[in-house]
């Protein structure tokens, strides 16, 4: 094909492709269409409404929701697990005391209720002692007899004191 021949037929081709075509109306007049075409008696029906009657059981609603809980749980201890472990990875003054201050509670926590421990059986003994005077007749035993019985393949040692 020449140049004069593709330049007329590109001519052409432009001028087919924004030629306005005759079924289109212009604007402002109506644009939708109703089929008035009978519906056949077999064959494909046009949708009908069907309301929503379906009822959740509690059951399952109180499932949905404990499922999302936990999984909202689990995501958030897993993303704090996450932190502390990235934490511990790097060895700076926050991983060190992420480790070590938990260790220096407890640590803590253990003298303080060591503490209270002592003191209050410091008191019950200061209150005791005073208390508790025998005032009757003390006999003391200075001979021990002690029997002991093993029977069987699991020895059950049975020991009892004599005098």
């Amino acid at each position: 094909m020449s140049d004069s021949a593709a330049t007329t037929e590109a001519r052409r081709l432009i001028a087919d492709a924004y030629r306005p075509e005759p079924h289109l109306q212009p604007v402002g007049f109506a644009t939708s269409y109703r089929d008035e075409t009978p519906l056949p008696a077999v064959g494909p029906t046009p949708p009908v409404a069907q309301p929503e009657t379906r009822i959740v059981p509690a059951w399952a609603a109180g499932t949905a929701v404990a499922s999302l809980g936990i999984g909202t749980g689990i995501t958030g201890a897993g993303c704090g697990t996450w932190l502390v472990l990235h934490g511990l990875a790097a060895v700076t003054l926050t991983s060190v005391l992420m480790v070590t201050l938990p260790l220096a509670a407890l640590a803590a926590l253990a003298a303080v209720a060591t503490a209270i421990g002592s003191a209050l059986r410091q008191a019950r003994s200061a209150l005791t002692h005073t208390e508790n005077h025998n005032h009757g007749p003390v006999t003391h035993h200075h001979q021990h007899h002690t029997t002991t019985q093993a029977r069987g393949l699991f020895a059950r040692n049975h020991t009892h004191h004599n005098g």
